[in-house]
C-alpha cells in the first residue's frame, strides 16, 4: 500500500518516535504518536509540533503577479502589505472552490501561496491555465519542509531560536529571518488551532536540524509531536473548515460562511455567479452545532428536523476534547441555521437533539 502514497522527509524520524502512520492526502501521514486526546490538550495548553510538510507551496513572482492572483482568488489581494498574509479560496466554474489557500506577500511582485496537500497538482493546474501574462510560477512543494508549532507556549520555546521577536508578531503576518542558524527562513503567525503558535518553512536538507533544535527548545515545556488526529479536533473547535469535507468542488463558498474573504470589488473566476447567488439569498448555511443528547457526530450522518425529515448532512463532526461533548459543522436549510435552532443528528436510526451555536466552539488564545 504505501509505494502509492509520497513520504514526507521525516517519515522514518516518526516511525521512530511511535508515530502511527496513515495515508492522508495523498502521503504517509503520522495520525497520532500517544493518543488524540493527550496531543490535543498538550497544544491547547502547552506546546506542540506538527510536521505538515505534505501542504503544497507555490511562489509566483514578476509584474503581473498580483493581477493573477486576483483573477483566481476570491479575496482581495491588493490590500497586502509586505509581510501580511491572506486566506482566500481559489472559485471555479461551477460554483465550488478549487481549494482554499493562504496567500503571503513577500514583496510587490512576489507571493507566497500555500494550498492544500491533496490539492497541490490541481491547484497548480489552475493557477497556470489562467495564467497568460508571464508570470514566473515555481511550485516549492518538494523542496520544503513545514512545521506548525502550535499552543500558548510556542513563543516562549522558539524565542530562544530566534532574534525575531515572536511574542509582537501579530495574527497573519510574517518575517523572514534567522532561525535556529539558518538564515532566510519563513515564520508565520496564521495557525489552524486557535491555540496560538507559528509556522516555519525550512529546506527539505535542512529539516532534521530544525526539529531538532525545536526539540531541544521547547524541552522545558514539555514539547510533543502531535499527529492530525488531535489536529483535526483542534481546528474543528474553531469551527475551521477543512477542505474535502466542509468545502469542496460542489459546494458553494458563500453558504459554507466564506463570504467575509469574497470580494465583489473585483472581478474574479465565476464573481458574477456568486454575487447572483449572494442577491438571490442563500438556501442553505454551513453551521456549528453541539450536541444535547449524548452521542458522537460523525462525517456524513443525516442532519434533520424534529419530524426526522432530513436536511443535510455532518461535514465534520467529533468529540470535543475541551468541552467533554459531540460538536460538528453541517448544512441546513437557511431556516434551521439561527443560533439556538435545534436540529437532530440520525445515529443508527436514532434522532440525537442538537442546538445550532455560534462559532468557533471554543474561544482561541490568539
Amino acid at each position: 500500500m504505501t509505494e502509492q502514497h509520497k513520504t514526507v522527509p521525516l517519515h522514518n524520524l516518526h516511525q521512530t518516535l511511535g508515530a502511527k502512520m496513515v495515508p492522508f492526502a495523498g502521503f504517509m501521514m503520522p495520525v497520532r504518536y500517544s493518543s488524540d486526546l493527550e496531543e490535543h490538550h498538550c497544544v491547547r495548553n502547552g506546546v506542540g509540533v506538527f510536521d505538515v510538510s505534505h501542504m503544497g507551496e507555490f511562489i509566483l513572482k514578476g509584474p503581473k503577479a498580483l493581477d493573477l492572483i486576483q483573477r483566481v482568488s476570491a479575496n482581495d489581494a491588493s490590500v497586502l502589505v509586505d509581510g501580511k498574509i491572506q486566506y482566500s479560496y481559489l472559485p471555479n466554474y461551477e460554483g465550488g472552490a478549487v481549494d482554499d489557500l493562504l496567500v503571503y506577500r513577500i514583496d510587490a511582485e512576489e507571493y507566497f501561496l500555500v494550498v492544500n496537500a491533496s490539492n497541490i497538482e490541481k491547484d497548480w493546474n489552475w493557477i497556470e491555465k489562467h495564467n497568460t501574462e508571464g508570470v514566473l510560477m515555481i511550485n516549492a512543494s518538494d523542496d520544503l519542509c513545514l512545521f506548525a508549532v502550535q499552543g500558548p507556549k510556542a513563543a516562549e520555546a522558539l524565542q530562544k531560536l530566534t532574534p525575531i521577536n515572536l511574542s509582537e508578531m501579530e495574527y497573519y503576518t510574517f518575517q523572514k529571518g534567522n532561525f535556529a542558524g539558518l538564515s532566510d527562513i519563513i515564520i508565520s503567525a496564521t495557525g489552524y488551532t486557535g491555540a496560538g503558535g507559528f509556522e516555519l518553512y525550512i529546506p527539505k536538507h535542512q529539516a532534521l536540524h530544525v526539529w531538532h533544535h525545536i526539540f531541544e527548545a521547547g524541552k522545558s515545556f514539555d514539547i510533543k509531536p502531535i499527529g492530525l488526529g488531535a489536529r483535526d479536533t483542534l481546528r474543528l473547535e474553531m469551527g475551521y473548515c477543512l477542505y474535502g469535507n466542509d468545502i469542496d468542488d460542489v459546494t458553494s463558498p458563500l453558504e459554507a460562511g466564506l463570504g467575509w474573504v469574497t470580494k465583489f470589488t473585483k472581478n474574479f473566476t465565476n464573481s458574477d455567479a456568486l454575487l447572483q447567488q449572494k442577491q438571490a439569498g442563500l438556501q442553505r448555511k454551513l453551521v456549528g452545532f453541539e450536541m444535547i443528547d449524548r452521542g458522537i457526530p460523525r462525517s456524513h450522518y443525516e442532519l434533520c428536523d424534529a419530524e426526522g425529515n432530513t436536511m443535510g448532512h455532518v461535514t465534520s463532526g467529533t468529540q470535543s476534547p475541551t468541552l467533554s461533548k459531540g460538536i460538528g459543522l453541517g448544512y441546513v436549510p437557511t431556516a434551521h441555521s439561527k443560533v439556538g435552532s435545534e436540529i437532530f443528528v440520525k445515529v443508527r436510526d436514532r434522532l440525537l437533539k442538537a442546538q445550532v451555536v455560534k462559532l468557533p466552539f471554543v474561544k482561541p488564545t490568539v
